[in-house]
């Protein structure tokens, strides 16, 4: 496979030009662009997967009890027997009302494909949807997660300490609440550190406005008490996000969630600066992926561009 560094660097002339065309009016029609953008991407990730597996995938195991708390795990041959290896635990998005861990057999595998492929232990993760299931509940799921990779990820060659939570949309809302919201704060005192966070195009702010297209999905999770929502934020909380953070924004967005991914890095970064303590002391990273949208950003992994994760994997080791 041919790889790129260069943003949309795996598309053909022709699709580039339609995604800098789509780009600046991406909010105007977010399901039709969407789906142009996981058209373009689906032959190209699956022509990596049918270029052979050099990894194992274990499918549907469970986490919890309901039928949607379940992973799949991907791991090589040659990591499980070299072990202590990374763990990237992804959580997809879908506006808190929809989505699977494989939209359709290719789009979320692709981030795990990708990062199997780099040597680490990857986890794709569902979770439950609201209505039936309410703030906090994908919260809840994600710790229920993190708790089964704790418990079993060196069964893979996965070091336990050195778990990555990784969060798309919807699912970035999930990993950002578990690791600051006050409400999450017995869950977190009851296991071990996260090794770190990867925030992409993360849903930070709940809110209801009119342009909000997904406003919708965040009646549904987040209560139809607007009051609340300021509360159930993880902006609100952000003084309080004590983990080492990647922010990334894709330029262009869904609306405001560059903004909210920008305001949540200022808050971290500023609390960090006036924290004691060498831990606390480490910087948040941003970084705007320059030529994509919100459905690019995470499905071009495994697509043969490699600028978003090679930024992952040196965030991991740094």
């Amino acid at each position: 496979m041919h790889t790129s560094q260069e943003p949309l660097g795996s598309l053909s002339a022709t699709l580039r030009q339609r995604f800098a065309q789509i780009g600046p009016v991406w909010g105007r029609d977010i399901n039709t662009h969407r789906d142009l953008v996981i058209d373009a991407y689906s032959p190209l990730v699956a022509a990596a997967r049918d270029e052979g597996e050099s990894f194992e995938v274990a499918r549907e195991i469970a986490y919890g009890d309901h039928e949607r708390q379940r992973l799949d795990v991907f791991a090589s041959a040659q990591t499980r027997e070299k072990g202590s290896a990374d763990v990237v635990l992804f959580v997809h998005g879908g506006a808190f009302l929809r989505g699977s861990k494989s939209f359709n057999g290719l789009i979320y595998d692709n981030v795990s494909r990708w990062f199997a492929r780099q040597g680490c232990v990857a986890l794709n993760v569902e979770y439950r949807l609201a209505p039936e299931a309410p703030y906090p509940a994908g919260a809840e799921d994600v710790a229920a997660a993190f708790t089964w990779a704790l418990k079993h990820v060196a069964e893979f060659g996965g070091n336990p300490r050195r778990i990555f939570l990784v969060g798309h949309s919807a699912g970035g809302a999930h990993v950002a609440t578990y690791l600051c919201d006050p409400l999450l704060a017995g869950l977190r005192d009851s296991a071990p550190a996260v090794a770190g966070a990867v925030l992409i195009s993360a849903r930070l702010v709940a809110d209801v406005l009119p342009d909000n297209p997904n406003a919708a999905g965040v009646r549904a999770y987040f209560g139809a008490d607007e009051t609340r929502y300021a509360a159930r934020s993880p902006l609100t909380h952000a003084a309080h996000f004590d983990t080492p953070l990647m922010v990334v924004v894709a330029e262009y967005e869904n609306p405001y969630l560059d903004a909210y991914g920008a305001a949540f890095f200022e808050r971290v970064l500023q609390a960090r600066q006036h924290a004691g303590g060498a831990a606390l002391k480490r910087a948040p990273r941003f970084v705007q992926m320059l030529g994509h949208n919100h459905t690019s950003v995470v499905a071009h992994f495994d697509s043969g561009e490699t600028l978003l994760g090679d930024a992952m994997l040196g965030f991991f080791s740094a």
